[in-house]
């Protein structure tokens, strides 16, 4: 009997060794993939094939804050989303004049259910990050440099986009003012 208990945790020791299926899924094939933490992500547009990995790596709930018309966007994402059991939310903020109302309705959405894992996504994660980046220092009090850090390695805002940050920041009585921070 010991020689058979051996041979079959030889056996299932092998097996788990081939099993690829639990390797955690590869999310650095989304445009500009950023994981700020094991709760929040965000990236470009992904894939309805990528959508499928967002999903195998346990994040519950897709934002997209671009507009459906937008290059690159994928035809009824909402329905993907859904069929692949995680939340989806559309805010549509226009590129040229992002406004302080939908941070706001980004930043309730985040702050109302902070435990779903969640990937925001927009074209190539330039509003993504901007929004995720004043999530974090306003809802998750990291420090401006260490989130101002991460958005510069996506992009550095231009003035339309560096203006809604200033303005969202000043309303919320924090400065975007660092050390490190090169607002340019």
């Amino acid at each position: 009997m010991t020689a058979h208990i051996r041979r079959l945790t030889a056996l299932l020791s092998l097996c788990l060794l081939a099993a690829p299926a639990l390797a955690e899924p590869d999310l650095s094939e989304l445009t500009n993939y950023r994981a700020y933490s094991p709760m929040l992500s965000s990236s470009g547009q992904p894939s309805a094939e990528q959508l499928e990995a967002v999903r195998d790596a346990g994040f519950e709930r897709v934002v997209f804050l671009a507009l459906t018309d937008s290059e690159g966007s994928i035809e009824n994402e909402d329905t993907i989303v859904k069929q692949l059991g995680m939340e989806f939310v559309h805010i549509p903020v226009i590129w040229d004049s992002p406004s302080p109302d939908d941070v706001a309705l980004f930043l309730a959405l985040m702050s109302g259910a902070p435990e779903k894992k969640t990937l925001v996504h927009c074209q190539v994660n330039y509003r993504a990050s901007a929004f995720s980046f004043l999530y974090r220092v306003l809802h998750e009090d990291v420090p401006v440099d260490e989130a101002k850090d991460d958005l510069d390695s996506v992009w550095t805002p231009n003035e339309t986009w560096q203006q809604l940050i200033f303005d969202v920041l000043e309303a919320n009585g924090v400065s975007p003012d660092c050390d490190t921070c090169l607002w340019e």
